[in-house]
């Protein structure tokens, strides 16, 4: 690195750690503290509606005799979870691997096509139009078509996420990039600054916020199609095993599944709301 570039450095501002206020968007930082536990009273708290949530349904179904075909108790669904572990966990592994990989690959091509739309507005004005279509369309319609062509396998639900979760990203990523202090970059640019030093030091890290929410938000839309598709077609996953209980009129087990679900859902939002509390908290 030259004397000239590690000026750059130096009067630039790393806004990596320390940023001015964002405008605008979700506050990342915000939500996180909304559902930090913050001493015994809270946790008491939410033990104690659990416990009336909870009991009260197990309560419920068994004073009106429901039947469990209906609606199980929670009790049921409990033991149900517990002992179908051991067969549902390879299912639960085939999900994750979809939603993982195609998460990656959705919002790889997500960041990247918000980081160049940002930058050529023309190219911006050619795309976009396929990305809202590909956005309203519901990403479940394309799965038979997709199975049609590559076959029953893991492949066709990968690309599902991919197409779920990508534009999610995109979205949030291009809304970010253009909330950039404008006032920031004429500065860089005053001390010669060229363009990948601004997004770098100044696009990127202001848009952090925005990037998370698109990655949050894209994850759970990932999921729901990974969920979906394994119910189109397949032997694995738990969406399969969805339709299969929900066939056989096995409640307890359905509910299980779904807890198995949730699960991933609630590890997708702890995972990004803490990595936006740590690398995003701009207004703290």
């Amino acid at each position: 690195m030259d004397v000239y570039e590690k000026q750059l450095e130096e009067e630039i501002p790393d806004f990596g750690e320390h940023a001015p206020e964002q405008h605008g968007g979700l506050d990342i930082s915000s939500t996180v503290s909304a559902v930090k536990i913050h001493g015994w009273k809270q946790v008491l708290g939410i033990v104690a509606v659990a416990i009336v949530i909870i009991g009260g349904w197990e309560f419920l179904v068994r004073f009106f005799q429901v039947p469990e075909f209906v609606f199980p108790t929670p009790s049921a669904i409990f033991i149900a979870l517990v002992t179908s572990f051991p067969n549902n966990f390879p299912h639960f592994l085939i999900t994750l691997v979809e939603l993982v990989s195609g998460f990656v690959v959705g919002a790889s091509i997500g960041l990247f096509l918000a980081a160049v739309l940002t930058q050529v507005p023309y190219l911006e004005k050619i795309i976009v139009p396929y990305i809202l279509l590909l956005i309203t369309t519901p990403t479940l319609a394309l799965i038979p078509l997709l199975m049609l062509k590559l076959g029953f396998n893991i492949w066709p639900r990968i690309i599902a996420v991919s197409l779920a979760s990508g534009p999610m990203v995109m979205i949030n990523a291009v809304t970010g990039f253009r909330r950039t202090d404008l006032a920031k970059i004429a500065l860089a640019k005053s001390y010669g600054a060229t363009t990948f030093q601004i997004f770098k030091k100044i696009r990127f890290p202001l848009a952090l916020p925005m990037i998370i929410v698109g990655l949050l938000v894209g994850g759970i839309f990932g999921l729901i199609t990974a969920v979906g598709a394994d119910m189109f077609g397949g032997k694995m996953g738990l969406g399969n095993k969805l339709a299969y209980y929900s066939s056989l009129a096995r409640m307890a087990h359905f509910f299980a599944i779904i807890i198995m679900i949730s699960s991933i859902g609630i590890s997708i939002w702890i995972l990004f709301a803490n990595i936006g509390k740590k690398w995003a908290s701009w207004q703290e």
